[in-house]
């Protein structure tokens, strides 16, 4: 199943990422903090790592396992940030990712837009759990799955590799069932 063109809420407008967003996740990207955060994204971010994530991650999505989303100011369009989901079909599942840029941290942009996130997650991709996972020094992001939802399981130790060394990370996650309860469905 393939993504739907916009996901829109209160403030924002997920859509799939385009190559005239490269300079601005580019940008956005090449960030100490967020290479520090992630576990995939490099410091510095090399010149045409942004026009390759965006190539790969359109790639992925016509196959139906990835749902990738540049997250946008609704009246301006301004990038904020990219939100994903790495899909298993076969499990039913999803892995919940995110970045936000530094200078728009601190405005709930990332629970919103986690939110929106899940309700896709849920309604349209019928899958039965989202996950997502932190570093121990970014309780930041904790609370944000918390703000959107999702419920902290655990910290599975050793469980990442990054920069050389293995990494706990602390998971959290939620099921269509809790979901939907919350929503009084």
């Amino acid at each position: 199943m393939s993504p739907p063109s916009q996901i829109h809420t209160a403030r924002l407008v997920l859509r799939a990422p385009q190559k005239s967003d490269a300079p601005a996740i580019q940008r956005l990207a090449d960030d100490v903090d967020i290479a520090r955060n992630t576990l995939t994204i490099p410091h510095p971010y090399p010149p045409g790592a942004a026009e390759s994530w965006i190539a790969m991650v359109t790639e992925k999505a016509a196959d139906g396992n990835h749902a990738a989303f540049a997250i946008c100011d609704r009246t301006s369009g301004e990038l904020y940030g990219v939100i994903g989901l790495r899909i298993e079909r076969d499990q039913q599942r999803a892995e919940l990712g995110y970045w936000i840029g530094k200078p728009f941290r601190g405005r709930g942009l990332a629970s919103e837009a986690s939110r929106a996130m899940l309700e896709h997650a849920f309604g349209a991709l019928e899958l039965e759990r989202v996950y997502a996972a932190h570093f121990p020094w970014n309780p930041a992001s904790g609370r944000v799955l918390e703000k959107a939802g999702l419920k902290r399981e655990g910290i599975l130790r050793g469980h990442a590799q990054k920069n050389g060394e293995r990494i706990d990370l602390q998971f959290f996650g939620l099921l269509r069932a809790e979901h939907r309860a919350a929503a009084g469905q």
